[in-house]
């Protein structure tokens, strides 16, 4: 009995993603989504699809949240599930909208709206009640694809072997090595020959990318450059000095977080040594004070203080013995 509550526990205790109301919206209907693809919703770390309808008067939408693992899974979720007409939305940094839905990824959550476009402060509002939400940065290899020529909505972010076989089945798994810990970015670009396809592999260290640099190189018509950690790869491109331009804009710039530490008082060496003097001079006093103070009643003891009585002295007499 007791192993069955722990089991049931994370069930009772999830209160589910979409709240009773939003904005002037009540909430009529909540289920969980089938979703299809699971292998690569899975490999994006997929913990809870949710769908809910609300109503209010006679308007009506249906709202659907997948909860991912992390903001890296939230990314490629966003990247896939894009629809290739959507257009930039202003409800956040990964928000996209089309004339009568919107979608957008915050943190480890994929948030689409079907049928009904939220305003900002509707989603800000829904932001402070996402359960388990998780808010940490965006991998920084979103920010290496060259901007010029990039076809709208191509982008693909690739966190394992379902997802490069299912946007670049031209290189195999083993040649990216995930196992490493890499990721991919991939997109397409319009060139004068037709689209071309680069993905940009993201490794640990500098050294892994290099020794990964000659396996993708041994890709049959693939054309590669490393960077830093990371390496370029474009397949069989139809223009080969189409392919060497773009891969020339591939620059790897490392982010250096510098902490500098704000100075106070106490680091100036003037007030330093101002204030040991200070100390200095006021233990000076104190013994001055004491020794003086010490020395005064001494003193008066010796000339019989106040009661007239000389000091007395204990003497041993050693020497009789």
């Amino acid at each position: 009995m007791r192993h069955l509550l722990l089991l049931l526990l994370p069930a009772f205790s999830y209160a589910g993603v979409w709240p009773d109301n939003f904005g002037a919206f009540h909430r009529t209907a909540n289920q969980p989504v089938h979703v299809s693809d699971r292998p690569l919703w899975d490999e994006y770390g997929l913990q809870v699809a949710e769908q809910a309808h609300y109503e209010s008067d006679s308007l009506k939408f249906t709202a659907f949240a997948y909860q991912l693992q992390d903001s890296t899974g939230a990314l490629g979720a966003f990247d896939w599930q894009r629809p290739a007409n959507a257009k930039t939305s202003a409800l956040g940094k990964l928000a996209v909208e089309t004339a009568d839905s919107a979608m957008l990824a915050h943190g480890n959550y994929l948030l689409f709206f079907q049928g009904y476009k939220p305003t900002v402060a509707e989603i800000n509002t829904l932001f402070q009640t996402l359960p388990r939400l998780d808010q940490s940065p965006l991998p920084a290899l979103s920010g290496y694809l060259p901007e010029k020529q990039l076809v709208s909505n191509s982008e693909r972010y690739v966190t394992g072997p379902v997802g490069l076989e299912k946007f670049s089945p031209g290189i195999s798994p083993s040649t990216a090595a995930f196992h490493v810990g890499a990721e991919a970015q991939l997109a397409a670009f319009q060139t004068a020959k037709g689209e071309m396809k680069l993905a940009i592999f993201s490794y640990p260290t500098p050294q892994i990318a290099r020794e990964r640099l000659v396996d993708f190189q041994r890709i049959s018509g693939a054309m590669a450059k490393r960077t830093g950690p990371l390496v370029a790869v474009i397949l069989s491109p139809a223009s080969p000095d189409d392919a060497e331009r773009l891969l020339a804009q591939v620059r790897y710039e490392p982010n250096i977080t510098w902490s500098e530490r704000v100075p106070t008082r106490r680091d100036n060496i003037g007030d330093l040594v101002i204030n040991a003097f200070e100390l200095i001079g006021i233990l000076l006093a104190f013994f001055v004070v004491a020794g003086l103070s010490y020395g005064g009643v001494r003193s008066l003891r010796r000339r019989g203080g106040p009661t007239g009585e000389p000091d007395s002295m204990i003497t041993l007499h050693l020497m009789d013995r």
